[in-house]
């Protein structure tokens, strides 16, 4: 993951431009752009996992995506791709390509093999300035996950960690937990 800092004006032109280019996937976080690649195997199965429990759990009116984006009130620069969203399933029909964080129920980032800390607490921060109610990190580098709630003044005032075959309880109108049991590590570095 890489941190390209540009000048304000328009970053959404030059965020797209690279993800033609080179295929990255591309997010502009707190005015900085941060490219990475697509996910490994182990990367996409763990979304993937997460993404049928959501699924098989959610109410009708919601459903869980990938590869969709959210935008920061105020701000027609700033946006986030998180691994997984929870929005309504009139999403299905929108034209728009980015989502209102007010629609958000959950986001869930699944952590890179790579990914810094400080980019990792820059994009905590993103999602509560948002005012996104729940964003779960899954980190199969140490099989930990850490669920953020209640954002307020642009941080969550509530954060329950917990390491891999722990349930992650979720917050109404999500389903009542999820297995991370089943979660893959990913190899260790060396």
């Amino acid at each position: 993951m890489t941190a390209i800092s540009v000048r304000p004006g328009r970053l959404r032109d030059v965020a797209e431009e690279i993800e033609q280019r080179t295929g990255l996937r591309v997010q502009i976080i707190g005015g900085t752009l941060v490219t990475s690649p697509t996910p490994r195997g182990k990367h996409a199965g763990t979304t993937k996992r997460l993404s049928r429990q959501l699924d098989a759990g959610l109410p009708d009116s919601l459903g869980a995506y990938e590869v969709s984006s959210i935008t920061m009130p105020g701000d027609a620069e700033d946006y986030a791709t998180p691994d997984l969203v929870v929005l309504p399933r009139d999403w299905e029909d929108d034209d728009e390509w980015l989502a209102d964080p007010h629609d958000v129920e959950l986001a869930v980032e699944v952590i890179s093999t790579s990914e810094r800390v400080s980019l990792i607490d820059a994009k905590t921060s993103w999602y509560a300035v948002a005012g996104v109610p729940a964003l779960l990190a899954i980190d199969p580098r140490d099989g930990t996950w850490a669920l953020h709630t209640h954002p307020r003044d642009g941080a969550y005032q509530g954060v329950l960690r917990g390491k891999y075959g722990e349930p992650v309880p979720l917050p109404a109108p999500l389903p009542t937990e999820l297995d991370t049991s089943g979660l893959p590590l990913y190899a260790p570095r060396g």
